[in-house]
């Protein structure tokens, strides 16, 4: 599995021969400038866990669709309506292979409207959950928020420790400067480690391969 961050909670997800699968998470306006979709080699879905700007972006999006016409867009019942609105085609219906748990979204009023959020199980291998830290299952990969409004590093940490999942994968961290994001990342890799934990370092554009 091949992974490849762009920016906060933006996650291309590559699966090589047989499967040869590609997903996209979360195409937020903060990746917008920098995931280049003209490199892709190919994307067959894109899963979108719900509504807020930094999670969904419709000018990506149809960037996206014109170089893929043919790619799945999954997503709440909320987003569907609102992308329908925008002349993008959606639905709530998970394609093969993708699982929806719940995993609802913290509370971010009255900073932001509360919204309808999927957690997302992929090819029983990795889970995103969204803007979520209240959920209780997880794959060996788990794409974990680490920092919001709504949320704290400690317990996205005390999350990992208790679900001990075999990676866990850094997102929801625009938030951070790029000095704090180095010193967490650092401080998270140590004391998930020590628990048997592979905190992996993701930095924007630079795809990891890790084997589950």
């Amino acid at each position: 599995m091949r992974i490849t961050k762009y920016v906060h909670s933006c996650l291309k997800v590559e699966m090589p021969e047989p499967i040869n699968r590609t997903v996209l998470f979360d195409p937020g306006v903060m990746g917008e400038q920098a995931l280049d979709a003209a490199k892709f080699a190919h994307l067959d879905d894109i899963i979108i866990t719900h509504i807020h700007g930094d999670h969904v972006s419709v000018p990506l999006l149809k960037k996206l669709l014109a170089l893929f016409p043919t790619v799945r867009i999954t997503s709440t019942s909320e987003v569907v309506k609102y992308l329908a609105g925008e002349g993008v085609k959606a639905t709530s219906t998970p394609p093969q292979a993708i699982e929806f748990f719940e995993a609802p979204h913290e509370d971010v009023v009255p900073l932001a409207t509360q919204s309808e959020e999927i957690g997302v199980h992929y090819l029983d291998k990795l889970t995103h959950p969204g803007d979520s830290h209240s959920f209780h299952e997880t794959k060996a990969i788990l794409a974990l928020p680490m920092t919001a409004p709504w949320g704290t590093a400690v317990k996205a940490i005390n999350l990992a420790l208790e679900l001990k999942p075999q990676y866990v994968l850094p997102i929801h961290d625009w938030h951070w400067s790029d000095a704090a994001r180095s010193q967490s990342y650092d401080r998270f890799e140590k004391l998930l480690g020590e628990q048997g934990i592979t905190f992996i370092k993701l930095a924007t554009g630079e795809p990891v391969v890790l084997q589950v």
